[in-house]
């Protein structure tokens, strides 16, 4: 059986050599032609991609490709792969969708609800008004959908792979939800990243439709080629201050970035979680500074040593935190009063900061780098 993969892109890019993996312009209504395909020809959103991103090509798909076999969409730089790390191909979906329904992502596992991750990261009203918009046209899903948000796990990118009658019976409910959504929610004064809602809460719908159907999926992890570019200059910017042992001059290159791109910490844009975890060591160095103590960064002038060492310390008071938790509350322990498993007070306190107020940055996320052929 046939498959075709379209890869939703807004710029140019390298495609995978095989076939299967058709460029797909999305958002070409509003921009350049890149020479590819687009989503603005036939029955078309196109010119709504600010807000339903990659979307506009799903329902581009939905709407105007037909075939008898298998259909999917990935990203420019998002794929699905082996566990060992090779882009899956057009016999192994052949394979795949020979037992299972549908092809997508691991599911992510939350440090917290997803209701409660929505709320942290973007406008709570719109989770809101999607469940008004379920119990209204789609009551049937309601108990599950409630379920999912309260839940901690949630799909992402919107990656799927399956037979064109599923794909399009997914997305006909999907856009069946959504565009009524859209005639609720007043996305005016939202910035360019939390314009993105439809996008942002397709991914848990998908969840919440392949509960209902109870599908048969295969989850499978994610391959990156690369960072975004302007993440990886940043980061490089970032490695040089490290290396000359200036931390403050690293928290102002930090200040500049995050000024001029305000999303350079979500994960769309930092899908390692290593500009987080930047942050959070820049955050310690102040912290020693100001004790009068030599900083971890004085100490170990390498970004990439650094960023396993920070990983290492939030693993341990982590840890110490489910110890706690499992105590009673009257034997309790805080945080160290003097330096832990190699780990300054500071350092603890600061780790114990960032897992409390930021959880997400804390969590593997399943994103691996692309073997090379």
């Amino acid at each position: 059986m046939s498959t075709i993969i379209f890869t939703m892109t807004h710029k140019a890019f390298n495609p995978p050599p095989d076939p299967m993996y058709v460029p797909l312009h999305v958002g070409r209504a509003l921009s350049g032609d890149l020479g590819y395909m687009g989503d603005d020809t036939g029955d078309s959103i196109s010119k709504w991609n600010p807000c339903f991103s990659e979307l506009t090509g799903m329902y581009w798909v939905w709407k105007n490709f037909r075939t008898d076999g298998n259909v999917g969409m990935c990203h420019y730089r998002r794929f699905l792969i082996h566990e060992d790390d090779r882009v899956l191909t057009e016999k192994d979906y052949d394979l795949l969708l020979g037992t299972y329904d549908m092809v997508t992502t691991k599911q992510v596992v939350l440090n917290n609800s997803y209701y409660d991750g929505y709320a942290a990261n973007h406008h709570i009203k719109d989770l809101d008004e999607t469940e008004a918009v379920i119990a209204q046209y789609y009551p049937a899903y309601l108990d599950i959908f409630r379920k999912t948000v309260h839940g901690n796990r949630t799909y992402f990118g919107n990656m799927i792979v399956c037979n064109k009658q599923l794909f399009d019976a997914y997305a006909e409910w999907l856009f069946g939800i959504l565009l009524r959504l859209r005639e609720r929610v007043n996305t005016d004064g939202y910035d360019a990243y939390h314009k993105r809602v439809f996008g942002f809460i397709s991914e848990i719908l998908l969840l919440v439709y392949v509960r209902y159907h109870k599908l048969h999926v295969c989850e499978c992890k994610v391959g990156m080629p690369q960072e975004k570019a302007e993440t990886k200059q940043v980061k490089e910017a970032l490695a040089q201050c490290f290396r000359c042992k200036d931390s403050v001059r690293a928290g102002e290159i930090f200040k500049e970035a995050l000024h001029k791109r305000p999303d350079i910490l979500m994960e769309a844009s930092d899908p390692f979680g290593e500009l987080m975890l930047t942050l959070e060591i820049l955050a310690i160095c102040e912290q020693e500074k100001n004790a009068g103590l030599e900083t971890i960064a004085e100490k170990v002038p390498d970004l990439e040593k650094l960023l396993v060492w920070v990983r290492n310390v939030n693993a341990i008071v982590r840890e110490s935190g489910l110890r706690d938790e499992r105590r009673n509350a009257s034997e309790k322990k805080a945080a160290p009063d003097g330096a832990a498993d190699g780990i300054t007070p500071q350092a603890w306190k600061v780790a114990e900061a960032m897992l409390r107020s930021h959880p997400h940055s804390c969590r593997q996320l399943p994103f691996f780098p692309l073997k090379q052929e």
